[in-house]
């Protein structure tokens, strides 16, 4: 581990015997506070008994038009980040004891014409229509997400705030009624397609900035799928007990460190190398309490 003087980052004095070479030497001298951020420990998240998502299983599902390169470069790009060893070594340390995994469940297209505006239930209305048109046949709700993604100059709004004025996407859940059976909460997050004025830009290519922001989202439903359940139940101790890994103070484990910024968005967003040594995926960096900090790519 590091922390960080005014001229240097200082590695953390050990006070534990390690394997070498082994997963927990790795995880102690590698978590290395990102460049460009100090430490900030009472922002860490906490546990707070709600459910989490060790084992994640998402599509992505492409509304309206798409380029095809595009859709290739998300295709490979948002697995690869989500399956590779350093990247869920930082999210290892909110399951302790549990494997971190996740299943690509391949991606779709959803042909219909997509409104120029969306705004949370009209994202709601589309998950719905998803799963009543068999779009999502073969999905185990209770462990998978639909990636709901924009096509180009399409605004997404949540309440007062859009992707106009820097909204790059969010996450959530809708409770639809399957086979008049019991009512099923279907975990679902939504992307803007970010170019120009629209949405979050903080790469050369907008398929980049979709990407951060999937993994963003993604890794926000695997620490606290049930956070839209919370906001429902307002100022209540039922919706505190419905949240999973958050932090009282700032939020969940993708929003602290985009908060962290204060607008310098390139601190957060990166495209790191992957373990396998085939590229690197564009990410955004996620808040890690062992370093207190967002946490930088592994070294050695």
């Amino acid at each position: 581990m590091a922390t960080q003087t005014r001229d240097r980052t200082v590695e953390r004095p050990l006070n534990v015997v390690l394997r070498p070479s082994s997963p927990a030497e790795a995880a102690f001298r590698s978590a290395v506070l990102a460049p460009g951020f100090e430490p900030a420990a009472g922002l860490n998240l906490e546990y707070l008994g709600g459910k989490t998502l060790p084992q994640l299983t998402f599509t992505m599902v492409y509304l309206g038009a798409w380029d095809p390169g595009d859709r290739a470069q998300l295709d490979r790009a948002v697995p690869a980040a989500m399956t590779d060893p350093g990247l869920n070594d930082v999210l290892a340390q909110y399951f302790p004891g549990r494997p971190v995994s996740t299943a690509f469940a391949g991606s779709r297209t959803y042909a219909n014409v997509v409104p120029a505006r969306l705004d949370k239930p009209d994202v709601e209305r589309l998950v719905a229509e998803l799963d009543t048109s068999g779009a999502l046949a073969g999905l185990d709700f209770a462990l998978s997400v639909v990636c709901l993604l924009l096509p180009r100059k399409v605004v997404l709004a949540e309440g007062e705030v859009s992707s106009e004025v820097g909204l790059g996407g969010y996450h959530g859940s809708v409770h639809l009624r399957r086979n008049g059976r019991r009512r099923q909460a279907v975990y679902y997050s939504v992307a803007v397609y970010s170019e120009g004025s629209n949405g979050i830009v903080a790469f050369d290519e907008p398929w980049k900035n979709v990407c951060a922001t999937l993994y963003h989202e993604l890794q926000e439903v695997r620490t606290d799928p049930d956070v839209e359940d919370a906001i429902r139940a307002g100022h209540t101790p039922a919706a505190a007990r419905l949240l999973g890994w958050y932090s009282p103070r700032a939020g969940e484990i993708g929003d602290i460190p985009i908060a962290e910024t204060h607008g310098d968005i390139g601190l957060a967003m990166k495209e790191v190398p992957l373990a396998d040594g085939s590229g690197t995926v564009p990410v955004q960096l996620l808040w890690s309490n062992r370093v207190g900090g967002p946490e930088g790519p592994a070294t050695s």
